[in-house]
């Protein structure tokens, strides 16, 4: 199992993105982790990653308790099954992703900084290890 969280547009706060790496290294004990900018108009996630399951954010998405999500990643490891994060730009996801994400969900009712948004992303997901292992940081 392989965790991809990508993200549009450039990312422009240091800190905030360095809180993301971090968490996401921290997960990386558990299973292999990349974060990366992506430009749709280059990038096909489907042709790329056919049969990890595309979990988008979006505001209408799911929402989603650490609970849920952690079952979620834990499905996806007893699978075997690579997933992958996107999370849109300024202007949302791209024409047609939506559609075509196996679940769109829902970070918070709230608006966020997408930089803000990587980092609470890569948190649950280390979150989410940390859980299923029996690793005090859930507490």
């Amino acid at each position: 199992m392989k965790i991809y969280l990508y993200f549009i547009g450039k990312p422009k706060d240091p800190h905030a993105n360095s809180i993301a790496e971090d968490f996401l290294g921290r997960a990386a004990r558990y299973a292999a982790c990349e974060m990366r900018e992506i430009r749709p108009e280059r990038v096909d996630l489907w042709a790329k990653h056919p049969t990890a399951r595309k979990i988008f954010c979006d505001p209408a998405g799911k929402p989603m308790d650490s609970a849920a999500f952690a079952s979620m990643t834990a499905k996806a490891e007893m699978e075997g099954r690579d997933l992958v994060f996107a999370i849109g730009g300024h202007d949302g996801l791209p024409a047609g992703w939506a559609a075509r994400a196996d679940l769109l969900l829902s970070l918070s009712a709230m608006t966020f900084p997408h930089e803000l948004a990587r980092a609470m992303l890569a948190e649950q997901i280390y979150r989410a290890f940390a859980t299923l292992r029996g690793h005090p940081y859930p507490r």
